[in-house]
């Protein structure tokens, strides 16, 4: 069962080195949710936008250089894979729908 999260406008998400977070990256700020739970566990209003592929954390991952992808403009879709596999993103029209990676 896939669970959903609410980020509006996405620009871009990646995870943290560890694969403990996800880092999401919004024209209205950024936003860190807890890997599993899922549960947000920061946020920033301020705008800031991926420079060279990477953006700078907050909340638990703050200062950290997050390498992120960037969602596909033409068909507004971004798709991506956790560190270790276990789960996958995929994002439209202002949802992230989270899956459990087949076995």
């Amino acid at each position: 069962m896939p669970t959903y999260l609410q980020v509006g406008g996405l620009v871009a998400a990646g995870f943290d080195r560890t694969g403990q977070y996800l880092l999401t990256v919004s024209h209205s700020g950024r936003g860190v949710f807890a890997v599993g739970s899922w549960a947000r566990v920061a946020r920033d209003e301020a705008p800031v936008y991926p420079v060279k592929g990477h953006v700078e954390g907050i909340g638990p991952i703050d200062g950290q250089s997050v390498a992120v992808l960037e969602k596909n403009y033409t068909s507004g879709e971004l798709l991506l894979r956790s560190p270790d596999g276990s789960f996958t993103l995929a994002y439209d029209s202002g949802v992230i729908s989270v899956s459990s990676a087949p076995t």
